[in-house]
């Protein structure tokens, strides 16, 4: 029998994209009917669940959680299936809140071998994305929040048919993959979109939103904009959260308020979106009392996004990941935090916009310190330091992520803020070498 580290040494022996550099977006490598064939030799599990299925370039991983745990609130039993993960596989797949189990991981795999041999050229996500479902069927998950891996048209998830189909906002990111104009990446995202489907939309710049509502016009689909059809408003904000006030045009609905504990106004326009999807989905006599959205957005956890580990100094930790979240992070840092000096720890994976986001964070800081995380994609140190040096950035380095934290926390004073962010794997070492100089339980890691 498999043990859990064979069931994931596994699934990585196959091609990985989340490790590789760069490859060609294409359906030649991306092909979903490899997906869909897998997904019938284990009877078709996608097919017993009803779905929210969410793409976009930022946010939609928040959008994911507070739709799941809005669900949950209502009674409902839930899936969430998200990526990429911070600390441990198991979290990719959820259900009512719990991470998939190792033994359930190891039992699927065993089943998934002798199929997998039937499917020529399978992929890592591929195969991960039919063990996840295949867990919310046999869990008899009733409603999941399902996170696009990237892209949208040619991803893995996409051969869900889901209730309500979301759109987050875009911006520049896989660029080499994706598309080098905001156009290109609209269409990619807005391939997930299905004939009669209903649509919501983040705001978008123009030339993106045309791609969206292009594709709704052929599809046939409804189309609600966040920003025109729903509107937001925002309210007190502190450390601790922030109230929001929410509008809907079409029934004049007005004078909602709501909170969330997820710091920065961009979350806003998530929680936004998710109050939408909520009521297309009442439309279609799901049953989500009011109570349910406040109670499930005011519980949601999403680790990662602007969260404070510690104070005195502050420590804070971000997945801002390309130019437009590193300046969405750079606003809720001067909106929120009073703090003498900023000491950033910066590292990043090698396909990203790494320039632009040097150009958002480095003005901020008193002292910049860049490192590499573990992961494959990461950035050279050396690389990241020539980088600063072009832009006229005086940078310290460091070996590790770990050691970044213990060279900020030498350098802060207790009125200062540390930072760390640039990439998820960065915040990932951060929470874990925090945990461990708190003498706190430190997070599973794979």
């Amino acid at each position: 029998m498999l043990t859990y580290k064979d069931a994931l040494d596994y699934i990585y022996s196959f091609t990985n994209y989340e490790e590789k550099i760069s490859y060609l977006y294409s359906p030649e490598h991306f092909d979903l009917a490899r997906i869909e064939k897998l997904l019938a030799l284990l009877g078709n599990p996608h097919c017993q669940f009803n779905s929210i299925h969410i793409a976009g370039t930022k946010g939609k991983g928040s959008v994911a959680a507070m739709s799941e745990s809005i669900l949950r609130a209502a009674g409902y039993r839930t899936g969430l299936y998200t990526s990429p993960h911070l600390h441990t596989f198991r979290e990719r797949i959820r259900v009512n809140g719990q991470l998939i189990p190792k033994e359930t991981v190891v039992s699927i795999v065993e089943r998934l071998q002798p199929l997998v041999s039937w499917v020529r050229g399978i992929t890592t996500f591929e195969i991960i994305t039919a063990l996840g479902f295949l867990h919310f069927a046999e869990q008899e998950v009733e409603l999941a929040a399902v996170e696009v891996g990237m892209g949208g048209r040619l991803d893995a998830t996409n051969v869900v048919n889901p209730l309500v189909a979301i759109i987050t906002s875009l911006s520049y990111d896989h660029v080499p993959i994706l598309g080098e104009t905001l156009p290109q990446i609209a269409r990619e995202k807005a391939g997930i979109i299905k004939d009669n489907a209903l649509v919501i939309t983040a705001p978008q710049p123009p030339e993106a939103m045309a791609v969206i509502e292009e594709v709704c016009r052929k599809k046939k689909a409804e189309l609600t904009v966040i920003g025109r059809d729903w509107t937001w408003e925002a309210g007190e904000s502190s450390l601790e959260g922030q109230w929001f006030r929410i509008t809907d045009h079409g029934s004049r609905i007005a004078n909602r308020d709501f909170w969330i504990p997820l710091l920065g106004r961009h979350q806003l326009v998530n929680a936004t979106i998710v109050v939408a999807a909520m009521e297309h989905l009442r439309q279609q006599d799901i049953n989500i009392p009011e109570a349910s959205i406040r109670e499930g957005l005011r519980q949601v956890r999403w680790p990662g996004r602007l969260e404070i580990l510690g104070r005195d100094p502050f420590v804070v930790v971000d997945c801002a990941h390309n130019a437009d979240s590193a300046a969405k992070l750079k606003a809720t840092i001067k909106e929120l935090f009073t703090y003498r000096h900023l000491v950033l720890i910066f590292g990043a994976s090698t396909d990203k916009d790494i320039e632009g986001m040097m150009r958002e964070l480095f003005p901020l800081a008193s002292q910049v310190i860049v490192t590499q995380a573990r992961h494959p994609r990461a950035m050279e140190i050396a690389v990241l330091q020539e980088k600063a040096l072009l832009l006229g950035w005086e940078v310290r380095v460091s070996n590790s992520v770990a050691e970044a934290l213990n060279l900020a926390l030498e350098a802060a004073g207790p009125e200062d803020l540390i930072c760390a962010t640039g990439s998820i794997f960065v915040v990932a070492e951060v929470q874990e070498a925090w945990a461990e100089k708190q003498g706190a339980e430190l997070p599973e890691r794979d």
